[in-house]
């Protein structure tokens, strides 16, 4: 099973595919036990089967998603289904052609639809062009609340107004009030909507995350909108208590979920990218601690062509740095391993 991993899963180095074992929370792992990516113990056998071109492991995954309403696994399983079907798009074809109807398979084709459309210079029209597989997916199960996610990244691309947009935010909400992944599109469009104007952006964030579970994702999203801020470099300057509240906040999140795990994984690359950023050496250490040996694309391919490479910088300066404090108060030179947000951020 490690063998044809290695070879099917391009977006993982196969010689990191050998441990797959969960890794303890403790020392750092060294830099070729790091894994970029890497599926969670669910995921990992759907990409497996799709990279044989088949469908059946996929569609029982987002299934028993659908049927447990586990909308957040349901959205990231979704997106990296759609990833993968970019370049290996047969068990999909092949599962669309079986069940035309199927919720599962219409919500799949329609991120990768979407997906396609982001990534041609024609994106607005592209994209118009999709909306009926958006509402396709929408109809087929009503209670789901990614195809609205969706529908919300759709109406960013497509510059749609801002009247519209509130008519998809309201749907979203209804079906799940606290779900990251609709609070994420929403904030970008924001950002779009209002470019350069972060103080909005942290009080959409700072009101969804005090609404929601103390073990919501939701509660990182402030963090989200100070990754805005720290990359963006325009607009009105967010006073430095803002961006340590967000910090703060997803810092509490992080004990609640599991550790060295590939699941928060994303969240906490996040929080060690702001919290370097921040120059606040220890409390990025102890989340590389908590994270294990799991990278993630997001945020480091926003900043750089190389995500692992520049992950792994950027951990070598919080662990140089933390070290730093415990000798001495005094600080620690600025990282420059941050840098502007990608155009087309998608």
């Amino acid at each position: 099973m490690v063998g044809t991993m290695a070879m099917q899963l391009p977006f993982i180095r196969a010689s990191r595919m050998a441990r797959t074992s969960p890794h303890l929370v403790g020392e750092p792992c060294a830099d070729d036990e790091v894994l970029l990516d890497a599926p969670d113990a669910r995921l990992s056998p759907a990409l497996v089967a799709a990279a044989r071109g088949e469908h059946g492991p996929a569609a029982t995954l987002l299934f028993a998603t659908r049927a447990s309403a586990e909308w957040e696994r349901r959205d990231r399983y979704v997106t990296r289904l759609a990833a993968f079907a970019h370049s290996r798009p047969e068990w999909l074809d092949a599962w669309l052609a079986i069940a035309p109807q199927d919720p599962d398979a219409l919500l799949v084709g329609a991120q990768l639809a979407v997906d396609r459309a982001w990534r041609s210079p024609a994106r607005a029209e592209l994209l118009r062009e999709v909306s009926p597989l958006i509402t396709a997916a929408a109809r087929s199960d009503q209670r789901d609340p990614v195809p609205w996610r969706l529908a919300l990244d759709h109406a960013r691309g497509a510059q749609a107004g801002h009247t519209y947009f509130e008519e998809l935010w309201a749907a979203a909400v209804r079906r799940a009030p606290h779900h990251y992944g609709c609070h994420v599109a929403a904030l970008r469009y924001l950002a779009t909507y209002w470019h350069g104007s972060h103080h909005e952006c942290f009080d959409f964030a700072d009101r969804a995350a005090q609404d929601a579970p103390a073990d919501a994702l939701v509660q990182s999203l402030p963090l989200r909108a100070a990754f805005g801020y720290l990359t963006d470099r325009c607009g009105p300057e967010v006073p430095r208590e803002r961006l340590d509240a967000a910090a703060d906040r997803a810092i509490a999140l992080s004990p609640l979920l599991p550790a060295a795990d590939p699941w928060p994984a994303r969240m906490r690359n996040l929080l060690i990218f702001v919290l370097a950023r921040l120059e606040r050496w220890p409390d990025a250490a102890e989340q590389l601690r908590m994270n294990g040996p799991y990278a993630t694309s997001f945020p480091w391919d926003r900043v750089s062509d190389d995500p692992l490479g520049h992950f792994l910088r950027v951990r070598e300066d919080v662990l140089a740095g933390a070290a730093g404090a415990a000798v001495s108060r005094s600080g620690h030179p600025r990282s420059e391993r941050g840098g502007r947000v990608r155009p087309g951020d998608h």
